[in-house]
């Protein structure tokens, strides 16, 4: 069986300059992190929040922790003293409580926004329309508490090429007009072991990886 570590090289030698690698822990035994933190890779996302809490006390302190899948209002206090990037905010209910909890706890929040482009219902995110109403706001002073960092999105499930390329063109787009008003944004999160090259293609400068890691899930 091919281990982290040859898996790890592989990935690596396909990142393209200035794209940062997130691995993916979800359902990844603390074994396998440890692994993969041996060959010198600390950014790591967890998909819960549970999950993220019973893992890192287990590892060192210089890991980067980053929050990628659905995060629910309830778990926002838990969690955000652990984190540092939220890559999952997909609606405005969601960036009000973080803003709050950052607030109470004295810290700044920091966040992507999560913009549906993909076919399928099951994904989250906001609209195209939602994202240029926010974006027309001053973010800074309705949201004091919190950072956006830039954007993040998920392509459909699908083996056709153009319709992934087709939606990551389309964020990118939306990023590049969205920097034009907010030029500090510096993070577009798209792509993960499926599609990653395509979304380096299209603009990515942050990706998502699991199993081109870690191997198939059990």
């Amino acid at each position: 069986m091919e281990s982290v570590a040859s898996r790890y090289r592989k990935v690596a030698e396909h990142l393209a300059d200035g794209v940062t690698l997130v691995a993916v822990t979800k359902t990844r035994s603390v074994e396998e992190l440890k692994h993969l933190y041996e060959c010198g890779h600390r950014i790591f996302g967890e998909n819960r929040v549970q999950e993220l809490l019973e893992k890192k006390p287990q590892l060192p302190n210089d890991v980067s922790w980053h929050l990628i899948g659905t995060l629910q209002t309830n778990k926002v206090k838990q969690v955000l003293p652990h984190v540092a990037l939220i890559h999952s905010v997909d609606r405005l209910p969601l960036l009000e409580c973080i803003n709050k909890e950052a607030g109470k706890l004295g810290i700044k929040a920091h966040l992507l926004l999560q913009v549906h482009i993909a076919s399928e219902e099951t994904k989250h995110g906001f609209s195209e329309e939602e994202l240029q109403e926010l974006i027309k706001e001053h973010l800074s002073n309705r949201f004091p508490n919190v950072e956006v960092l830039g954007l993040m999105g998920m392509a459909t499930f699908t083996e056709d090429q153009q319709q992934v390329r087709s939606e990551f063109k389309t964020l990118f787009q939306l990023y590049s007009q969205a920097r034009l008003r907010y030029p500090s944004w510096c993070i577009l999160s798209m792509g993960m072991s499926g599609d990653y090259q395509l979304a380096m293609e299209e603009g990515s400068n942050m990706i998502r990886v699991g199993s081109a890691l870690f191997g198939p899930r059990s």
